[in-house]
């Protein structure tokens, strides 16, 4: 990323293929190539229209479809977009390589401006080049001007603390950094209380709420996944390089009602069909695809009893990102029982675990880290060591980047490297 903005695409066009395609042509191919090590790029996606192709071994592609922009991403890389009127056929298109180190900024976060310089100041002078933002926090609140009919009609625009998101998402991308969108998708109270049919109802029959005091949507409904694939397509096209789903799973709670009987392989079926549904629509703007994970995900068989189910979850994102928090780890991980002891551990060998079971490269993870005083064991602040040794764990995993989580949206220096 040296001396050059990281959102600016390369386009190398081989001498021996320059001329243009044909007019009316739909027919597209090319190598992806990465510009540091000059090799071919396996599995990168290529987009045209409604149209997806990933690329082989030696990096080709070739694509047949409708539009006027080729869309190009690979994990672990800058997507670009490449006009087809000025593509040539067998074209070398380089990706730069691009490993995101992110800071979370909450639906209120976003909105208050020493918070949001604050976090704005600590990009500019360290080692971080992300932000994580809240589109649609943990209550439900939509942080935009939506046009999604819902999200005024359920109560979810009181508030707005993004006056112009897409001057936003350009105010950061002229700053070199990578904007990540995060939709908080079943937990939500507005949505719940407003359409009490969509809502998760308790053995009774009354609305279940958590202990917030919050309700939840039924995972099941079409209608919730398509509000929040809605919010999602309405974050890309304002230019979010990442759409990134929490509260993506069924709550950890006994003895609530669905439509569907609470079967592991309904689950799964619901939180792996929504993100598949959510990937095709997406397909157009050449957008990646997270999902937060619970960091238990990692080491556990089945789906956690919240419908998380590592191998099913790798088939539909593009990364991972599992919520590797030393206090969220109450059993500890075996051979490790006090977590807070022992973060490198816990952040290294989950990634790891999630590894191995799903033989994906370590690229395709980008883990959350602690960076908030623990609430579970012996309160210790996690402060400029703590937060140091599970970067380092992550990076000596191979992770692409990682993202501190702190609720308060309060950061400091400690444990962040100057940038270079």
């Amino acid at each position: 990323m040296k001396n050059h903005n990281p959102f600016f695409f390369i386009l190398l066009i081989s001498l021996a293929a320059l001329s243009p395609m044909s007019a009316g042509a739909t027919d597209y191919g090319g190598t992806i190539i990465d510009t540091s090590t000059k090799k071919p790029i396996e599995g990168a996606l290529v987009t045209l229209g409604d149209t997806v192709v990933h690329t082989d071994p030696t990096g080709k592609f070739q694509i047949d479809g409708t539009g006027d922009t080729l869309g190009i991403r690979a994990c672990g890389h800058v997507r670009r977009k490449v006009a087809v009127s000025t593509f040539p056929q067998n074209a070398a298109i380089l990706l730069d390589p691009f490993t995101p180190k992110a800071l979370y900024l909450s639906f209120y976060g976003i909105g208050d401006k020493q918070l949001r310089e604050s976090a704005l100041s600590l990009i500019k002078d360290t080692e971080l080049n992300a932000l994580v933002i809240d589109l649609k926090g943990d209550r439900g609140w939509v942080a935009f001007k939506s046009s999604t009919p819902l999200a005024a009609e359920v109560g979810a625009q009181k508030t707005i603390t993004i006056k112009d998101i897409n001057s936003l998402v350009s105010d950061l991308h002229a700053k070199g950094i990578y904007a990540i969108a995060r939709i908080v998708v079943f937990k939500d109270d507005p949505l719940a209380s407003a359409k009490p049919d969509l809502a998760i109802r308790t053995a009774g029959g009354a609305i279940w709420k958590d202990r917030e005091r919050l309700a939840w949507c039924n995972p099941f409904s079409k209608t919730v996944w398509d509000y929040n694939i809605d919010l999602a397509v309405e974050a890309a096209r304002a230019g979010f390089d990442e759409i990134q789903f929490d509260y993506l799973r069924f709550p950890d709670a006994p003895g609530l009602a669905y439509p569907l009987p609470n079967t592991e392989e309904n689950r799964v079926g619901a939180i792996s069909g929504f993100l598949a549904e959510a990937r095709k629509r997406l397909i157009p703007y050449n957008v990646f695809l997270a999902a937060d994970i619970f960091g238990y995900v990692a080491w556990n068989t089945d789906d956690t009893h919240i419908g998380q189910k590592l191998e099913n979850l790798a088939a539909v994102l593009d990364y991972m990102s599992p919520m590797l928090y030393p206090s969220g780890f109450q059993f500890g991980i075996p051979g490790y029982r006090n977590p807070i002891q022992h973060p490198r551990q816990i952040v290294y060998l989950s990634l790891e675990k999630a590894k191995q079971r799903t033989n994906l490269p370590a690229m395709r993870f980008r883990p959350w880290l602690q960076a908030f005083r623990d609430y579970a064991f012996d309160k210790t602040p996690f402060q400029g060591e703590q937060i140091r040794t599970q970067i380092d764990a992550a990076d000596n995993f191979g992770s692409d980047g990682w993202m501190l989580w702190n609720p308060r949206n309060t950061y400091t220096r400690e444990g962040l490297r100057p940038k270079h």
